[in-house]
C-alpha cells in the first residue's frame, strides 16, 4: 500500500544530531524515518517539516534556514531514490519513475517575523503546507494555552489570528501554499475556517472526544474543515490517542488499535474524503508500534480487519491528502 503522510519532524531531529555532533543524514538516519524504512513502507509522499522552537533559538529566521539548507542538500544528494514534489503531478510521476517524493511543509509561523517577503521566498524555495503557529504566541496568532512548568494545556477559545495573521492567509491561499491548523488554538481555528476560500488541513492533530487534548479537534471542527474539502492527519503521539495511554517500558504506548479508532472516528464524523496520515515522526516519543513508516502495514491490517475495502484504505492511506494537495496546489 502506498502511503502519503503529512507531517514528520526529521530534517530538524537530523540537524539536532548534527548539532551535538552525532551523524545523521535522511539515507540512514536512526531515529524514526529514513529513506529506507519510507521505501519498505510504500512511500508516495512524505512530509517533512521545518520545525523550528522560538524559545530555544536566537534568530528563527536563521534557523528555518539552515533547515531548509540542510533538507536541499539531503534531496540532492539522494537524487536517485527521492525527489521533491511542488505539485500533485509531481507525487505521481515521481512514483512512475521509481523515486519517493518530499513535500517540504513549515511548522511554526513565527520564523517569517511577519513579513509576507519571507513567506514568497519559502514558497519559492517549494514550501507548500504551513502551520501558523506552534505552541507559542507569534506575530500572526495564537496557539492553546501551556503551562510549560506543569505541562498543562488548555484550549485558547478567546485569542485567535491577528491581523497578520489574517493576510498570511490570504497571501498562502494566493500562492497555492496550504493553511495547517494543527497547533493553532480554537478561536484561530474558527478565524481560518471563516476566512479561507479553498480547502484548509490539520496535518497532525486527532479527535477530541475520544482524546481530550487540545490539540485534537472537536467534531465540530472535524464536520466544518470537512465541508471545505480539508483533510485531518492522524497524530500517532499516546497523548492525542487517549487520555490516560497505557505504560509499557517506562513509556506511553501508541497502539494501532487507537489510530483505527481515531480514523474511523473521524471517517465518521467528517467522511471518507477528510481523514489520512499524520504521524509526526522524529517529533514524538513512546512506546509506538507504528514507529516509523515500515511498520504501516499493521495499520493496512487492522484497517482491512476493520472492514474496509481497499479502495477505502487507499483513501485514507494517500488518495485523501492528495487530492486535497490537488485542489490547493493550483
Amino acid at each position: 500500500m502506498r502511503y502519503l503522510d503529512l507531517h514528520c519532524d526529521t530534517i530538524s531531529a537530523i540537524r539536532q544530531a548534527r548539532r551535538e555532533n552525532r551523524p545523521a543524514c535522511l539515507r540512514s538516519f536512526t531515529g524514526q524515518v529514513n529513506l529506507e524504512r519510507m521505501r519498505q513502507g510504500g512511500c508516495l509522499g512524505q512530509s517533512f517539516a521545518l520545525f523550528v522552537n522560538l524559545r530555544k533559538e536566537e534568530d528563527a529566521a536563521g534557523a528555518a534556514g539552515e533547515l531548509l539548507a540542510l533538507y536541499q542538500s539531503e534531496l540532492e544528494e539522494n537524487r536517485d531514490r527521492i525527489r521533491p514534489a511542488l505539485t500533485a503531478d509531481d507525487l505521481l510521476q515521481n512514483d512512475r519513475e521509481g523515486r519517493m517524493s518530499a513535500i517540504l511543509t513549515l511548522e511554526e509561523g513565527g520564523i517569517f517575523g511577519g513579513d509576507l517577503r519571507a513567506l514568497d521566498a519559502f514558497y519559492r524555495a517549494g514550501a507548500r503546507m504551513a502551520t501558523l503557529t506552534w505552541n507559542y504566541e507569534n506575530e500572526l496568532g495564537f496557539p492553546n494555552r501551556f503551562d510549560w512548568q506543569t505541562g498543562a494545556c488548555r484550549p485558547e477559545t478567546e485569542r485567535g489570528l491577528k491581523e497578520t495573521g489574517f493576510a498570511f492567509v490570504e497571501r498562502m491561499e494566493e500562492l497555492g501554499m496550504a493553511v495547517d491548523v494543527s497547533h493553532l488554538g480554537d478561536a484561530g481555528f474558527w478565524d481560518v475556517a471563516r476566512a479561507v476560500k479553498k480547502p484548509f488541513a490539520a496535518s497532525h492533530s486527532g479527535a477530541r472526544l475520544l482524546a481530550p487534548h487540545p490539540r485534537n479537534l472537536t467534531d465540530a471542527m472535524i464536520r466544518a474543515l470537512a465541508k471545505r474539502g480539508g483533510v485531518i492527519g492522524i497524530n500517532f503521539c499516546p497523548a492525542f490517542l487517549r487520555e490516560r495511554p497505557e505504560i509499557k517500558n517506562g513509556r506511553e504506548v501508541s497502539a494501532v488499535s487507537d489510530i483505527v479508532r481515531h480514523l474511523l472516528y473521524i471517517r465518521k464524523v467528517g467522511g471518507k474524503d477528510c481523514v489520512c496520515l499524520g504521524s509526526d515522526w522524529d517529533g514524538i516519543e513512546g512506546e509506538l508500534e507504528i514507529g516509523s513508516p515500515d511498520r504501516l502495514s499493521l495499520l493496512d491490517d487492522a484497517l482491512r480487519k476493520a472492514g474496509l475495502s481497499e479502495p477505502e484504505r487507499e483513501k485514507i492511506f494517500w488518495k485523501n491528502a492528495w487530492t486535497f494537495f490537488r485542489e490547493v496546489w493550483k
